[in-house]
């Protein structure tokens, strides 16, 4: 089975309260959404962590190829090799990114814009979660 995964994470202050967000897309419709709160991190981490999460579940889906759509466009580029991973932490979540996608026969990556309307439901996720454990406060 082929899906789409539209990611998202985001951090109130940099670092600040953190959340991930996905939604898995099938043939036919939604298969899966999903988010959690990460505590006090960065952006990057909350967009890398989304990433993760997203992979781990589309394994348990038995899904053979994932089209991958981010508004990071940091992340993208790094997972496409157009950018270095400079940052420790970030190298930890970028391999562990790496090591997921070998269990899928074909990983696409692309840099969508916030405007999506996938991404914009993986957004609200966020923010949803963020809300949540925050009480809407940050």
């Amino acid at each position: 089975m082929k899906v789409q995964i539209y990611t998202d994470g985001g951090a109130r202050g940099n670092p600040g309260p953190a959340a991930w967000g996905y939604l898995i897309v099938g043939p036919k419709g939604e298969l899966d959404r999903r988010a959690g709160f990460i505590g006090a991190n960065t952006n990057n981490v909350a967009e890398y962590t989304g990433i993760i999460e997203a992979f781990q579940r589309a394994r348990e889906l038995k899904v053979n190829e994932v089209d991958l759509f981010t508004d990071s466009q940091l992340a993208c580029r790094q997972l496409l090799g157009e950018y270095r991973v400079k940052q420790p932490h970030l190298k930890l979540l970028f391999e562990k990114v790496r090591i997921l996608a070998t269990h899928f026969n074909k990983v696409t990556y692309a840099h969508v814009p916030r405007e999506n309307a996938n991404i914009q439901i993986a957004d609200g996720l966020v923010n949803e979660a963020l809300d949540e454990q925050t009480g809407g406060m940050v």
